[in-house]
């Protein structure tokens, strides 16, 4: 049966006569849409106000994105055993989430395992973390922490201006008031890990070549 989504806007009321846009997505149809493409819309729908609402929509986005680009990456089967207990997204460096990217991932579930949040001070502490943001304060080291990351398994993302070039794998950038991300292929397989098909369709640019039959 044909899927059929429809992106409905509406106007919301609230607080002191403060109106804001709502958009809800409606599906119909036995088919089900990728979870990434779900995330997608949705991020597209907090870009429409971005330059109207506070910066923190921003980042509402990009963790949106950092919890689903969990799922649709493949780990190596040897991890390191912590990994092995929760799926842990870090925060390495400055970081420009605050409470967002918690509450973002509170409640969720990848491979079984509760995802978690954590903030560390150093790159030896990312072998336990199965993706790693690094912060733009962190940008004159990205070259060093991705070649130390090599074959860890770590999915190292940034929205740092050279972190494709660096040797990191996810570039979050701003395309108009859209969040996008660029993938860097050869960065991943590097450090054991496998890209989805779908993650790779909804990336604006992507970088190297797959080797293998991505899923």
């Amino acid at each position: 049966m044909e899927t059929r989504i429809e992106i409905r806007h509406g106007i919301l009321q609230h607080g002191a006569g403060k109106v804001g846009l709502i958009t809800r997505i409606v599906q119909s149809g036995r088919r089900r849409l990728t979870l990434l493409g779900i995330a997608s819309l949705l991020a597209a729908a907090w870009c429409l106000n971005l330059h109207a609402q506070s910066p923190a929509t921003e980042y509402q986005v990009k963790a949106a994105y950092l919890l689903n680009f969990g799922k649709f990456v493949t780990w190596p089967a040897s991890v390191a055993p912590a990994r092995l207990e929760a799926f842990s997204i870090c925060v390495l460096g400055e970081d420009p989430f605050g409470a967002v990217l918690d509450s973002t991932v509170r409640g969720e579930k990848i491979e079984s395992r509760p995802v978690l949040v954590r903030r560390i001070r150093n790159s030896r502490e990312a072998t336990n973390c199965n993706i790693l943001y690094i912060s733009r304060s962190e940008q004159s080291q990205v070259r060093k922490i991705a070649s130390s990351l090599d074959k860890s398994g770590v999915l190292t993302v940034s929205d740092s201006s050279d972190f494709i070039a660096q040797g990191g794998a996810i570039q979050f950038t701003l395309s108009g008031n859209r969040v996008r991300f660029e993938v860097n292929v050869d960065a991943a397989q590097d450090a054991g890990l496998g890209l989805s098909s779908e993650l790779l369709k909804v990336a604006s640019s992507v970088h190297g070549k797959v080797r293998g039959a991505a899923r």
